[in-house]
């Protein structure tokens, strides 16, 4: 049977997210830095995050708090109110921000979508997401959305389940391997993988425990549409 339902990932794959956090935390290294010079910012702030996963969830609001959280532990609780209001500033700063779509990303779609179904899967805060898709016009091009909690086994069972689709019949496109590639292809479905220019090191698989196939990578998504054909 040939490939009837695509899925995209929404953050690093239609529209700019990362390179907002890559910023933030730039700020956010040079106002610890201030505090605690010798403390390894990044570092704690990446573990906070690892951490704080399984309360939070994905997302800016996740991120500012586990902002908040690491400021407070690395100074002892002494960082003045007035930095703990620059750090949530910045968090409103991220979720004000208008939603940039990546190059070639509209046209694509536009192409795609009188021949496939195309589904958005994505995961993080369904506000922020929302409102992302809202912003971005890209709505009216998707048969559905999914936004999930994780994207996993289970998670990705669960909608093919919810929306009838079968998994040969399936291609996933993303940027991360972790959350867009592996656990699709476990379950007998296709992958395309679309490095973004940032990756949250999180998302990361290493190149030798990638299934060795039911996927593809490629440099743009305008080189989709004729992946997609080979299929």
């Amino acid at each position: 049977m040939p490939v009837r339902v695509v899925g995209f990932d929404g953050d690093d794959t239609l529209w700019h997210s990362e390179t907002r956090f890559h910023v933030t935390q730039g700020e956010f290294h040079e106002l610890l830095e201030r505090h605690v010079p010798e403390a390894d910012a990044d570092r704690r702030l990446a573990e906070m995050e690892l951490k704080n996963l399984g309360i939070y969830g994905y997302g800016v609001k996740s991120f500012t708090l586990s902002m908040l959280e690491t400021a407070i532990e690395l100074t002892e609780g002494q960082i003045p109110a007035s930095d703990l209001k620059v750090i949530l500033g910045w968090g409103k700063r991220m979720l004000m921000e208008p939603t940039e779509l990546l190059e070639g990303v509209e046209e694509t779609l536009h192409k795609l979508s009188p021949s496939y179904d195309l589904l958005l899967i994505t995961k993080g805060d369904l506000f922020d997401q929302e409102s992302k898709l809202a912003q971005s016009g890209l709505g009216d091009l998707f048969l559905g959305v999914e936004i999930l909690t994780e994207k996993n086994v289970d998670s990705y069972r669960g909608v093919f389940r919810r929306r009838s689709i079968q998994p040969e019949d399936f291609v996933m496109v993303g940027n991360s391997l972790r959350s867009d590639v592996v656990p699709v292809v476990s379950l007998g479905g296709h992958a395309v993988h679309i490095p973004y220019e940032v990756t949250w090191d999180h998302e990361h698989v290493p190149e030798e425990e990638m299934p060795k196939g039911g996927w593809r990578r490629i440099a743009s998504i305008r080189e989709l549409p004729g992946l997609l054909e080979e299929l």
